[in-house]
């Protein structure tokens, strides 16, 4: 069977094993470091198909990442995914407010995969520390505890910020101290937090792809069990074959015909390969 992996409310009463999963799994000393790889890594390995097969997720977050008894990730809920294509139309609110990444908040309508990278850091930041990263109460908040904690927005968000009549006559307020991510997990590894820093860049265009964090030192730890049947992510081979090949068991099951759109909340924009959202 499978267990819904949220770790933000505990449960009210014990209705059986997967409200434990949800109580057992609330701190870092909870989840064992090998369990924590196994889960990043899968879901990188998830999205990352979905992203080699055109299709952006757009609400990656703990209640859509499933744990088989097995200790195997499914990654679920597809209702905002969408296959980019030319010249297509999208709704344009996609996410859950505490995943969404800085171009969606302030209302960017040029975004793609980078979004799901950094709601995968905002995952694994939570399973780090047992708590959300980013609790924002509105998108103007979301937006000022990111920069409590990264700086300042780029440039092009800035001015898309200012531009967005949704939040006319707002400002994003200055922050009186800074928490960065290493004084926050200052009990973190350096290699784990090098894979956090990875995706919660503020400019898209520099964040890793699914497939470079796979890459990255934090997963290459020898002798380690990463799934069913001893499954890991060895160190490649060919270092000019940049792509693992994958286990059945890891792929999220796309339908063949199409992938259910978002529901049109709001108004919708024509846009180029590029999806809107505020």
């Amino acid at each position: 069977g499978l267990y819904s992996f949220p770790l933000t409310d505990p449960p009210k009463r014990n209705t059986g094993p997967t409200s434990k999963l949800q109580y057992e799994c609330r701190t870092f000393s909870e989840v064992q470091e090998a369990q924590l790889k196994s889960i990043v890594w899968q879901t990188l390995q998830a999205v990352n198909f979905c992203h080699k097969h055109n299709c952006i997720h757009r609400d990656v977050k703990p209640e859509n990442i499933l744990l088989t008894k097995t200790g195997v990730i499914k990654l679920c809920d597809f209702g905002f995914a969408r296959i980019l294509r030319p010249e297509d139309e999208y709704t344009d609110y996609v996410a859950t407010r505490w995943y969404r990444a800085p171009e969606l908040l302030v209302g960017d309508t040029q975004y793609g995969p980078p979004v799901d990278v950094w709601a995968l850091g905002c995952v694994f930041a939570e399973l780090l520390h047992g708590n959300p990263l980013w609790p924002g109460k509105s998108d103007v908040d979301q937006l000022y505890l990111i920069r409590k904690t990264l700086g300042d927005l780029i440039p092009r968000h800035q001015q898309v910020f200012r531009s967005n009549v949704f939040f006319s006559g707002v400002s994003i307020p200055e922050p009186d101290t800074t928490e960065p991510l290493e004084k926050r997990f200052h009990g973190a590894s350096p290699l784990a937090l090098h894979v956090m820093k990875s995706c919660l860049v503020m400019d898209p265009s520099l964040r890793l792809s699914c497939e470079e964090l796979l890459e990255l030192p934090y997963f290459q730890d020898e002798g380690a069990n990463w799934g069913r049947e001893g499954e890991r992510p060895g160190r490649r081979h060919d270092k000019g074959c940049r792509r693992r090949q994958l286990g059945a068991q890891y792929l999220p099951q796309l339908p063949n015909s199409n992938i259910s759109p978002a529901p049109d909340l709001k108004k919708q924009v024509k846009h180029k390969y590029h999806l809107p959202n505020i």
